[in-house]
């Protein structure tokens, strides 16, 4: 059976790509080009009455009352600050457009490295997750190369490999000697897909390790990417900064790897994803947001990608969540909210040093080796001569600890969530669970 007729509209996204930005549009998945965003379908005649229907407006799929939505005062009671068309109106499939407006400042102000390079505006996504399948959605096809880190956040392959089939490839988070980022590593691993299409995934600070490069190696990172793209290959480059901003070490990057990506070549698209989830600790309102930059990116080319982006939500989920959004933009533009995001940030800091502290005893030399962590809400343990399942299970049933097991020897601690006072009873007990594995 044929595929039915290219949609005019979505035809005409893709004639934009291909005259602003060819190489874009080849990276696209067969879903993607297909894609579009219905611009007069029932939610763009709705907008443009919003405007313009002064007597009447007969449009939205909503019920109204006293100029308002309608609603339930056994729901209203449980909302403060907020009117009823900040809560109960549905939001634009793009996002709240003056939300979108003070992401992309945010995003700005925090990646001095983009200059005056253009990027798209910020589409609002029902969190980080969202984001990726958004991702998957327009680039990968069944058969399409994924590079990652051996050490990654399990969701990635639930998207991207059993929801579209696309391949993984692999290469290891750390150098042998646990000293830092492998940058070589990642260079070779590059170098095999040279002139073909990849899908690379950056994650820092990283979960499950924890771990942000240095300034030297995120220098390493970019330029490694960039001669790829140079020599050829179709790069689309995810930077996910689901924990940006908790960086507890002066040595790491805390600028986006986005922003010299975003510039680096015509031949690497770089997709921020990003949110509010874990940068304002509202991991329940689920506000997260995809962004695109590429060298040469112009304003027909990018507006091609929001369309098709706002298009496949549209599609499945139809809009974000109208109160997250109302809420995310009240916390962004509220005075006290960067000293308030501050002091939380301190405290995850201080857990941490914490953490290094116990983790890394000489007692427990036996146990495990500790892969570096400098930043966002986790650490792993490299366990010797354990089951890191095993050791999970006698952990939790002899000393009602949680913790989660990755691989065979990745036993995985989120700090994030133990008081300072817990974190030495955590690692001695694990030390216990690993010895009684172990039988010595």
């Amino acid at each position: 059976m044929s595929a039915a007729p290219l949609h005019p509209l979505a035809q005409a996204a893709n004639e934009a790509l291909a005259k602003d930005c060819p190489a874009v549009l080849g990276m696209l998945s067969e879903r993607g080009k297909r894609f579009f965003f219905p611009a007069k379908g029932i939610l763009a005649q709705g907008a443009e009455a919003k405007q313009k229907a002064k007597t009447a407006n007969a449009t939205v799929g909503i019920a109204t009352e006293n100029g308002a939505p309608m609603h339930l005062a056994c729901v209203h009671k449980y909302y403060q600050g907020l009117a009823p068309t900040e809560i109960y109106d549905y939001a634009p499939s793009y996002g709240k457009p003056e939300l979108r407006t003070a992401w992309a400042r945010k995003q700005r102000a925090q990646t001095p490295s983009l200059g005056d390079q253009p990027t798209s505006n910020p589409v609002v996504t029902n969190a980080l997750t969202h984001g990726l399948g958004l991702v998957g959605d327009l680039f990968l096809d069944p058969g399409d190369e994924v590079l990652s880190s051996d050490l990654m956040w399990e969701n990635y392959n639930l998207n991207w490999e059993t929801r579209l089939g696309a391949h993984y490839n692999y290469y290891p988070f750390f150098d042998a000697g646990l000293r830092g980022y492998n940058l070589k590593g990642f260079g070779e691993a590059l170098a095999r897909f040279r002139g073909r299409k990849l899908v690379v995934s950056l994650n820092f600070p990283n979960n499950p390790s924890g771990y942000t490069p240095t300034r030297a190696e995120a220098r390493g990172i970019c330029d490694a990417l960039k001669a790829e793209a140079d020599a050829g290959t179709r790069l689309v480059v995810v930077v996910d900064d689901a924990y940006y901003g908790m960086f507890f070490d002066d040595a790491c990057e805390t600028e986006s790897l986005f922003g010299r990506l975003a510039r680096a070549s015509e031949n690497l698209l770089a997709v921020k994803i990003d949110g509010a989830t874990k940068e304002e600790f509202v991991w329940g309102l689920r506000v997260g947001f995809i962004t695109f930059g590429v060298k040469n990116g112009t304003a027909a080319a990018y507006k091609a990608l929001e369309d098709k982006t706002a298009g496949l939500i549209r599609a499945y989920v139809s809009n974000i969540s109208n109160p997250g959004q109302s809420i995310v933009l009240k916390a962004l533009n509220d005075p006290e909210f960067h000293a308030q995001q501050a002091e939380k940030v301190a405290l995850l800091r201080s857990r941490a040093a914490a953490t290094a502290r116990e983790c890394r005893k000489a007692e427990y030399a036996d146990c495990w080796d500790v892969y570096p962590f400098n930043s966002g809400y986790f650490m792993c343990l490299r366990l010797k001569e354990a089951d890191a399942d095993t050791v999970r299970v006698r952990l939790l049933d002899d000393h009602g600890v949680g913790t989660i097991a990755l691989g065979k020897q990745e036993l995985r601690i989120a700090f994030s969530c133990l008081t300072e006072a817990q974190i030495p009873a955590v690692f001695a007990s694990a030390a216990k669970a690993v010895r009684a594995v172990r039988g010595r």
